[in-house]
């Protein structure tokens, strides 16, 4: 079983931007934890803060991959292109952000990949992709 993880923008930063929102751990770190949960899964792990290179990272993934999981960052509420390649290939994603974006600025209620996606869990801090890999384990 093979498991993309692709995070978008700022999400490099995590265990230091906003460490009350983000929480502390760097994702490096977290990853990690992850493979040690999951060791009959191949993980993988792809960030970038350029919208094309997540795109092209779907597509790789997209075709040969069991599972994704994304959290696009800000991306999500701007980017249609995102949403179109997550429409595009066939590998099912599950979208994950770390805060509750409902919670937050009304212009993050708006998500241009949770219509694409599988399913999203949203606002569960980076337990949220050990969920997703779960649900890509229990479901592939």
């Amino acid at each position: 079983m093979k498991v993309a993880i692709i995070n978008g923008p700022n999400l490099n930063l995590l265990g230091k931007r906003e460490p009350e929102v983000y929480g502390n751990v760097s994702f490096d770190e977290y990853f990690k934890q992850l493979q040690n949960l999951f060791p009959n899964a191949t993980l993988t792990y792809f960030q970038s803060n350029v919208e094309g290179e997540l795109i092209n990272e779907l597509q790789r993934v997209g075709f040969e991959f069991d599972g994704i999981v994304l959290n696009p960052g800000g991306y999500t509420h701007t980017s249609v292109a995102i949403g179109d390649a997550i429409a595009a290939i066939k590998t099912a994603v599950i979208e994950v952000h770390i805060s509750n974006v409902h919670a937050r600025e009304d212009f993050r209620k708006i998500s241009h990949v949770s219509a694409k996606a599988a399913g999203s869990i949203i606002g569960l801090g980076l337990k949220g992709y050990e969920l997703a890999v779960q649900w890509h384990l229990a479901n592939t």
